[in-house]
Order: structure tokens, then sequence, then C-alpha cells
């Protein structure tokens, strides 16, 4: 969906615009040449080795019009803060694990591939998965399974995590999602694996991703210039819900009074629905990239 995060971000080709999650550089790049002189990208990853990936390719492109900053972007605010930047014309978040991220079997985001349980997209700080996995108690495993992975069979899975680690360290992701596998009853001709919401459950556990989605949005919809959009790619309900109830706080509504009359209410800054539903990708793309299946494209202008 680059065209459509595209056209919904930018609005002058002269303003600053920052992506939250540079991944494989794709949206950066692509921001980047719709930027005119005057213009400037400023890149945020937690995951250093997407900031070494892309560093040479943004930076050959851009030059001094390109800042790119490793960190979570639940730290933006401070971060634009030490570079001298009060505001900006647009915000481009595209949420979850990058498919860079899941194609490495060393960073143990996936069960495709065998390798330790780490799911870090900062390796250099924080709990890994397998130590939560196999240090967590049995209730805050199930609480983590229901909560992030909204997984039904929560209860089941963490109580044979539990009784399998009490053999044997769960070491590898094969092992993890073994475990999983078992406890829900096999695949029973289903196409997604049993495994998929638990892990997407630990990830989104170790990396505080929930937190980090409504810090940032409430860290930076004051710092968008009137006019300026903030676009929010997701790709599970959690997120797009957070993101939806986030935005529709902030757009206005009336209230009648009893005295006669009406109030806007809904809290500040304002902000407007650039579409009324949101967008998803299309059937060819859907084709081509089967991860953009459950996609869904939020956007909301600044000012009202």
């Amino acid at each position: 969906m680059l065209d459509e995060c595209l056209e919904a971000l930018i609005t002058d080709p002269k303003g600053i615009y920052v992506d939250g999650t540079l991944g494989n550089g794709g949206h950066a790049a692509a921001i980047l040449e719709r930027l005119e002189t005057g213009g400037m990208l400023i890149g945020f990853d937690r995951d250093v080795d997407a900031i070494e990936r892309v560093k040479g390719t943004l930076k050959s492109g851009g030059g001094k019009r390109v800042e790119l900053v490793h960190d979570n972007y639940a730290n933006m605010a401070e971060q634009l803060d030490a570079l001298g930047i009060s505001q900006v014309n647009g915000l481009l978040l595209d949420l979850g694990v990058s498919s860079f991220q899941l194609d490495v079997a060393e960073r143990g985001f996936s069960f495709q591939q065998d390798a330790p349980i780490d799911m870090r997209m900062d390796r250099t700080q924080g709990q890994t998965a397998g130590e939560l996995v196999n240090l967590g108690s049995e209730q805050e495993l199930a609480d983590i399974i229901y909560r992030y992975g909204e997984e039904r069979a929560s209860r089941r899975i963490a109580r044979a995590i539990v009784e399998a680690r009490g053999k044997k360290t769960i070491e590898t992701t094969l092992e993890l999602a073994a475990i999983v596998e078992r406890a829900k009853g096999g695949r029973r001709g289903k196409k997604t694996h049993p495994a998929t919401l638990t892990f997407q459950a630990l990830r989104m556990a170790v990396n505080d991703e929930i937190a980090s989605i409504e810090s940032v949005l409430k860290s930076m919809v004051g710092r968008i210039v009137e006019g300026g959009r903030i676009v929010v790619l997701t790709f599970h309900s959690l997120e797009d819900r957070l993101v939806k109830q986030f935005f529709k706080r902030h757009v206005p509504r009336e209230e009648s009074l009893q005295q006669g009359g009406v109030r806007r209410i809904g809290e500040e800054p304002a902000v407007q629905w650039i579409w009324k539903k949101p967008l998803v990708a299309s059937a060819a793309e859907q084709a081509a990239n089967p991860r953009s299946r459950s996609a869904k494209l939020r956007a909301v202008e600044v000012g009202v």
C-alpha cells in the first residue's frame, strides 16, 4: 500500500516527514523521492540492523536531508527536541515486525526456521522471549497470550509451556511452536499455524509494542503542523483498534446542551479523517504479498 501511504502523508514536498518504522527502507526511500529541496526525512528504528541496512542507500539519495535515529519511536518527541525540531508535516508508522526480521532465523521471530527464541526488535536491551517463556509464571504467560494474541486457548497453552519447561528449558522457536501446536490439538487442516497468535503475543510483550504505539501517538499529535497528517498501517486488530480509538477521541463531535445549542467536544488538537473507513490492500497486492491481507491503513489530518 505504498502509493496510498504516500498520497495520504505528503501535503508539502518541502516539509519535514518522519518515518517511525524504517524497516527495509522502502517507505523512506519513496518519501525522499517525493520531497523537493528543503524537504527533510527523519527515520526511526529501534533495530540497529535496520539502520545499518538502509543508511547507505538513504544517505546517498538524500544527503543532509536525511536524519536516521536508532531509538524506539516511543521516544520520538525527545529525539526531535534533541534535533531542534518542534513540528513536522507528517508521521508514518508501519507497525509490527518487518519482513527482514521474520526472514532472519537468528532473530527468533518466526517458527518457520529453528533459532533461539529472541524476538527483541532492539537486541541491545531487554528481556528475550525465551527468558519470558522460561521464567514467566503460568498466569503471566496466559495473560500475555490472551491480551496480545487474543488467543482463546491461552490458559491451555500457558499450562503446556510450564509443564514442558519443567522437564527441560525451552530453547528454540520450533520447540515452542510444537508445544503450542500440541496444546491446541494440532493443525486440523487449518492454513494458519496454531502458534501464530502465541508468537505474536510474546513478540508484542517483549517489545512493549502497545505502550509504544500509545506513546508515539500521544506525544506526536500535537507536533504535527496544521494541515499535516498522521498515517498508520496496522496488521492486526489489537493495533488497529488502538489507533482507531485514539484518532476518534481527537475527531470533534457536537454535544447538545440542556439550555439549547450545541458545543464541540473532543481532545485537542482536533483531527479529521482522511477516509471514513480504513483502506485495505487490493486483491492484486494481496496475491503478490500475502502479509498485506491483514493490513489496514488509517490517516488523519490535524486541524479542523
